[in-house]
C-alpha cells in the first residue's frame, strides 16, 4: 500500500469518526445521560486524527506531498466534514503522482 493510499484511507476514516463523535456519541451523552459513549468514541477518533497527522507527515517524505497540500489536509481534519472534502484534492494528487 502506497503512503497516499494510506492517508487517504485514515483521513476518511477520521472523518467518519469525527461525525460520530459529534452525531451520535454527544447526543448519547448529553440527551441520555451515556457519558461513556463520548468516553469511547472521543478515544478512537483521537488515535485516528494522531495517526493522521503521523499519515501526514509520512506522504510528504515519501509520496512527494506538497506542503501546502498537507496543510489544508491537516486542517481540513478539524471540521466535521473537512477529510472528505480534502480526500478529493488527495485523489487528485494520487492520480497525478502515477
Amino acid at each position: 500500500m502506497t503512503p497516499m493510499f494510506l492517508l487517504r484511507a485514515a483521513s476518511l476514516t477520521e472523518g467518519v469518526s469525527f461525525l460520530l463523535l459529534l452525531g451520535v456519541a454527544m447526543p448519547l451523552k448529553y440527551l441520555w445521560d451515556q457519558p461513556l459513549a463520548v468516553k469511547w468514541a472521543g478515544w478512537a477518533h483521537g488515535v485516528l486524527f494522531i495517526a493522521l497527522g503521523a499519515l501526514v507527515l509520512l506522504a510528504m517524505l515519501r509520496a512527494a506531498l506538497p506542503f501546502k497540500l498537507a496543510l489544508i489536509v491537516g486542517l481540513a481534519a478539524l471540521l466535521p466534514a473537512g477529510p472528505f472534502f480534502a480526500d478529493r484534492l488527495l485523489k487528485c494528487h494520487q492520480r497525478r503522482l502515477a
